[in-house]
């Protein structure tokens, strides 16, 4: 079973989360997930769990749970889907709009213009 575990303190490492879980059966994994710019940790992490049985009563036994002076959130991971994690978040993505070359947006028109200054407005 793949455990999520939140709120996980910054000074806590994989084999203290491995230790807390081990309590509960055998852990297969434990990871806590770290910024690739950064390197300091995320706040959160996976643990796997050998059996459903023992993932079941650790995410119950750890769940609100102090850890490193913080209180984990624990549940059951959810299988990734296509299409999560990673990727662009910022907005006006999507070819929506194209940016013209005073480095300004107009929208696009309807005839299949792609970029550039707009023939009918050279002057700003």
């Amino acid at each position: 079973m793949n455990i999520y575990v939140a709120n996980i303190a910054y000074s806590a490492k994989d084999q203290d989360l491995r230790e807390l879980f081990e309590a509960y059966g055998e852990v297969t994994s434990a990871k806590i997930i770290m910024d690739k710019v950064t390197n300091r940790s995320r706040g959160f992490g996976f643990v796997e769990m050998s059996d459903d049985n023992s993932g079941r009563a650790a995410i119950e036994g750890t769940n609100g749970n102090n850890f490193h002076g913080r209180d984990l959130v624990v549940n059951e991971a959810r299988p990734r889907t296509e299409g999560t994690g990673g990727g662009f978040r910022g907005g006006n993505s999507g070819g929506y709009r194209d940016r013209n070359d005073r480095g300004g947006y107009r929208e696009r028109s309807d005839r299949g213009d792609r970029g550039g200054r707009d023939s009918h407005h050279d002057e700003y």
